[in-house]
């Protein structure tokens, strides 16, 4: 009788087990998939502060260039 109890707790506890080792899995699964989604938006977010910078440089010489026209004209 104490044979069969150890034995049924014993397969419950492969079954649990089982499915810990399956919940793992897809819980390592989803974590490769949200840092692959957060790499690729770093990589966009980075590109996107490069493109304002420039835009931002592109402006301020732009002025540059205006203000020292206008001091040439003076």
């Amino acid at each position: 009788m104490m044979r069969d109890q150890m034995q049924s707790r014993l397969e419950v506890l492969r079954q649990e087990f089982e499915t810990g080792q399956a919940r793992l899995r897809e819980l390592e699964r989803q974590e490769s998939v949200l840092r692959e989604t957060m790499l690729r938006i770093s990589g966009a977010i980075q590109v996107l502060e490069e493109l304002l910078a420039q835009g931002n440089g592109e402006r301020t010489n732009g002025m540059a260039e205006i203000e020292t026209a206008g001091s040439k004209a003076n």
